[in-house]
């Protein structure tokens, strides 16, 4: 047992757990945060994608101690007030999913590349979420759901 200290969705947290135990886990069972999902478990599928240091990061793999001290964001962070964070609200617009399962990892895998690149092109969207899995079809509003909360990022409608 370890204690862990990190920021989680804004607030200060300390948790003495098994620090090999893996991110996605400890956020599910521990902080009942289950809007992370798995996948496939190996870091591939990207449902469980979450912001570490607003990085999106596969917490599926990544062992608790290595948060230590950075600020972890989830799919429930994301919204603050009970107002939707721009790409949610693009997602729901667009109706960006379908079955709804990689949705949380594909926000937060978009969120992530515009707070890198906030005016992205097709090309580099298509780029930056191509290893975030969806067996729906959905991706074609899932370019155009980014392509609004990039606007709607820098103060566009």
């Amino acid at each position: 047992m370890e204690e862990i200290s990190f920021q989680l969705n804004g607030k200060k947290t300390e948790v003495k757990i098994d620090p090999t135990q893996t991110l996605l886990w400890v956020l599910r069972n521990h902080f009942g945060l289950t809007g992370t999902k798995f996948g496939c478990g190996m870091g591939f599928c990207g449902a469980c994608t979450v912001l570490i240091d607003n990085e999106p990061v596969r917490s599926c793999t990544l062992p608790l101690r290595d948060v230590a001290g950075k600020k972890v964001v989830t799919i429930e962070g994301l919204a603050v007030n009970g107002k939707l964070h721009p790409v949610q609200k693009a997602f729901v617009e667009h109706d960006a999913l379908q079955c709804g399962y990689c949705t949380p990892g594909m926000i937060m895998n978009a969120t992530g590349l515009l707070l890198k690149n906030p005016s992205p092109t097709t090309q580099q969207i298509k780029e930056g979420m191509e290893d975030n899995l969806c067996r729906c079809g959905a991706h074609v509003r899932i370019v155009e759901a980014v392509h609004t909360a990039a606007k709607e990022m820098k103060g566009g409608k």
